[in-house]
Formats: structure tokens, sequence, C-alpha cells
């Protein structure tokens, strides 16, 4: 980006800071959070709306531009915000992140984020939302600091991924069982993961099965290593997840948003978390015609569900 772009992104965004008390909101700020500048939309028709924060999935992957197609009914209780993590989106375009991404440092983005919207927006508290990775951060927020959030949901979420990626190279084995191709490449996967190309072959038949036959193009798997070489790290830390044995208990309100048809990341191992986990209140929500994308496949039910168990 130019220096003079750049310098009216951030004039304009200091202005709208001075705004937020106003009321109506609909802009995009650029705050410095974990030392570089982030882009966070915020939209609402009455900043004393309670904030909902939605962390996107990925990781590398931005939600915003795409947001009010599962936000427009959300907007009658809610001031949304949609947040474009380091290395994602607007943030990557306004400078990439110059140090390796991990858990531990976008965990504490979020808590940057979160702080800068309570602050911005005079609210003690806000709700927080997580989609698949974004959960990672959803969950490091949930553990260490819970007295932030009227509540949490956890949407599609990594809860034991080392065993849900497991549990997925079976199925795709199983159902490409007569495919030599797809059979030598899955045959080939080791978990953990040795090296990138593991990931990529899981996430390769995936998305075939799933109908999108462009991954079996040079181009996706060009793209894929690209993604890789950013983020396999802090995917391989997202592998270490284990919930189940890490946090038995939390201390603020939970909601699980499970597709039933989710493999990528075990509908079966979620459930068996939430009937587990300890919390002052807590209920999990099955989508019957979703898989990992719940907001895309059900986005009228997404909501009505989350403003259902905020009435």
């Amino acid at each position: 980006m130019k220096k003079s772009s750049l310098f009216i992104l951030l004039l304009l965004s200091a202005f709208c800071m001075a705004q937020l008390h106003k009321g109506k909101i609909d802009t995009l700020l650029i705050p410095e959070i974990g030392g570089i500048k982030q882009a966070i939309d915020i939209k609402t028709d009455d900043s004393g709306k309670p904030i909902l924060l939605f962390l996107s999935g990925g990781p590398g992957s931005s939600m915003r531009k795409n947001a009010d197609s599962f936000t427009k009914l959300l907007k009658s209780k809610f001031t949304i915000v949609q947040w474009d993590q380091r290395d994602a989106g607007k943030t990557l375009e306004l400078n990439p992140s110059p140090v390796q991404p991990s858990v531990e440092l976008m965990g504490k983005d979020t808590y940057q984020v979160i702080n800068f919207l309570r602050k911005e927006l005079k609210q003690e508290k806000i709700y927080l939302l997580g989609s698949s990775w974004g959960n990672a951060l959803g969950f490091y927020i949930v553990r260490n600091h819970p007295e932030l959030l009227h509540a949490y949901f956890a949407v599609n979420p990594v809860v034991s991924q080392l065993e849900s990626e497991k549990e997925l190279l079976q199925i795709l084995k199983d159902h490409f069982k007569a495919d030599p191709v797809a059979s030598k490449e899955l045959a080939s996967v080791q978990i953990p993961f040795k090296v990138d190309e593991d990931l990529f072959y899981l996430r390769k038949w995936l998305f075939y099965k799933d109908g999108k036959q462009y991954v079996t193009g040079d181009e996706f798997k060009k793209g894929f290593l690209q993604w890789s070489k950013t983020w396999s790290p802090a995917w391989n830390e997202v592998m270490n997840i284990d919930l189940p044995k890490t946090l038995k208990k939390v201390d603020c309100p939970i909601y699980f948003f499970v597709g039933k048809n989710d493999v990528q990341t075990s509908t079966r191992i979620t459930t068996d978390y939430f009937e587990k986990v300890k919390a002052p209140k807590k209920d999990l929500v099955l989508f019957e015609n979703s898989g990992h994308q719940i907001h895309k496949d059900e986005a009228e039910k997404f909501q009505n569900a989350i403003l259902q168990i905020v009435k």
C-alpha cells in the first residue's frame, strides 16, 4: 500500500474513533494491535447494543467481506464486529506480520482487540464467537479472561484436533478406496503431520469429496503450500489442543454449534466434550443440514439460535 493511501486510511480511522459515541457506526478502524495495524470492522445502528465479535476460521481467512449474509438478523440485537487477524484480509494488506503467527501471539492479539472494543464502545463485557480455527483464539480468552465475556459461542470448534484429523483420514480412506490416486496420496499421510503435504492431501480429498473439483489442479496445490509456509506451525499447535484434558471447567456461559455433517472438526468429539465440560450455563445446537460452514449452510438458523440464547 502507498504511504499516502495508508495515511488517509489511518486519518479516517482516527476520525471514526472519535465518532463512536454518536450511536450509529459503520466503519473500518485500524488500531495498533500486537505491534501492527489491524483491521476491525464495526457495524451497528446503536453503539449501546452488546458487542458480538467474530473470530474467523482459517487460519489466514477473513469473514469480513461476506459478513452481511450471516449477520443481517443479528444486527437487531448486537453491535457486529469483524476482525481481520494478522496475516489475513485487510490486516495483511496493511502490514504482514513481522513474526511467525502462533496461537499464543494471536490469543494476545484477541485480548487486545477485546479491550480496544470495550474502551471505544464503553462496554464491560462482550459476546465472543469463534468459527473453526477461531476457537483456538476463543478458548484462549475463555481460559484466561472469562470475566470479559457475557458468553462464548463455539462454532464447529477445534477440541481435540489430533483425534479429529485421524478420524477424518479414515473416513476419506473408506470413501476413496476405489480411487487409486486418492488412495495412494491418503496412504502417505502421517498424523501427527511430518510435512506440509500431509495436511494438503487431507484437505485436498476432503474438499474433493465436497464437490470442489478444482483442488486436483496445480494452482490449488501451489496456493495451499504457500499458505502452509505461514500457517503450518500454528496449525501444528492446534493439533496439540486437547480440551477434554486441559479445560474441564469454564467460568462463563458457553454454547456449542455443530454441523451434523462436519468431518473437519469432528461432531462426535465436540459433542462428547460438551457433555463433560462444566460451565455456569451451557447448551449445544445441532445443525442438521450443515457441514463445517454453519454460518453459510444455515445462515438463518445460525442467527436465530444466537438470538434465542441471548433473549
